[in-house]
């Protein structure tokens, strides 16, 4: 028993006050019951706002949580909205906004929504990276562009973009600088088989061939420092002046462009310059989402093994026997091979 004061117990106490306050049917009174008043009034919603009014704009380049996007005619500053939550907003995304969008200098805009995307670049740091990094957004072709000679090419490099490309839905281009310092046959020798467009080019002379190729498209350009891509550019798009340097005495170029942009082109369609890169990670990408930039390979892998590598007849790969049959050129099959090895092999 607890003691209470003035005499008795607490219990005695607590019986006499619940006594006082009891209907004549022994019941408590309601209004004995103690609500103990919320937090807020405002009720909780997991519901986003739509933003049906916000207005369409597209992403042309990316600097430290800033985004430049470009609305009608006018280039407008905005930051990415709380809602879009961890999702990336790149080069080359069409977005809506909402906000101050006069493009006025202090102004800023919020992206809330990002728009499905009908291609896309991606890369990994390294092939033992596990993150994937989305490079740029809807574009239509993968420029690949590398020098024949100082710096010499490097098909390991090219393998794997070839790779990103189909991964992504985009088509790959071969664009072949400095031909006028060695010839480019060999190496598109080594890429007949796949039947990838190529464009050649000479230091000092217009690009023409390349510009016919881009005109009206969205094209992202990608290779190592020092191949000549700024300088492409800059011939492309005078107004850009992006930074050339010079190749090193070890044969690799310095890094010019520190950001991936959007570029104009005088005749239509856009230009995406992307930093020089070292290496292109590819651990996001299968066998199955390679094999479908092989079609005429497509139907020899229905009899394959779940989850085979496509590695050799040895393993329970069915392809080889597809390609005997006819089906598909052996040359198909050996550079399907070879882009699958790219994956995992050094890109030098």
């Amino acid at each position: 028993m607890r003691a209470g004061r003035g005499g008795g117990t607490l219990d005695e106490h607590q019986s006499g006050r619940d006594a006082a306050h009891r209907t004549p049917s022994g019941r408590f009174d309601e209004d004995d019951v103690r609500v103990r008043p919320g937090r807020g009034t405002r009720p909780r919603s997991r519901l986003r706002p739509l933003h049906l009014d916000a207005t369409g704009g597209f992403v042309t380049a990316v600097d430290r949580g800033r985004y430049t996007c470009l609305v009608a005619d006018r280039a407008v500053t905005a930051a990415r909205a709380r809602e879009l939550g961890r999702k990336s907003v790149v080069v080359g995304d069409r977005v809506a906004l909402v906000g101050d969008l006069t493009g006025e200098d202090g102004t800023l805009a919020r992206i809330v929504r990002v728009e499905e995307r009908s291609t896309v670049l991606r890369r990994t740091a390294d092939d033992d990276d596990p993150y994937e990094r989305v490079v740029v957004a809807n574009a239509d072709q993968l420029v690949i562009v590398t020098s024949l000679a100082d710096p010499p090419p490097r098909t390991g490099l090219i393998d794997r973009c070839v790779v990103a490309a189909y991964v992504g839905g985009l088509e790959p281009l071969l664009c072949l600088t400095k031909s006028d310092l060695a010839t480019p046959d060999a190496l598109l020798a080594e890429y007949a088989a796949l039947g990838l467009a190529a464009v050649t080019t000479q230091r000092g002379t217009e690009p023409a061939e390349l510009r016919a190729r881009l005109a009206d498209q969205m094209s992202v350009l990608i290779g190592h420092s020092g191949v000549g891509k700024s300088t492409l550019v800059n011939a492309l798009v005078p107004a850009a002046a992006r930074a050339t340097g010079v190749v090193s005495a070890i044969g690799r170029g310095r890094h010019t462009s520190s950001s991936a942009v959007a570029l104009p082109l005088a005749g239509g369609g856009w230009v995406i310059d992307t930093p020089g890169i070292r290496s292109f990670g590819l651990a996001h990408a299968t066998p199955a989402d390679l094999l479908v930039a092989f079609p005429d390979l497509a139907g020899g892998a229905e009899g394959c093994p779940p989850g085979c590598a496509h590695g050799s007849a040895a393993d329970g790969c069915t392809l080889d026997a597809w390609v005997a049959a006819g089906h598909a050129a052996p040359a198909r099959l050996d550079s399907f091979r070879r882009l699958l090895a790219a994956r995992t092999a050094p890109d030098a």
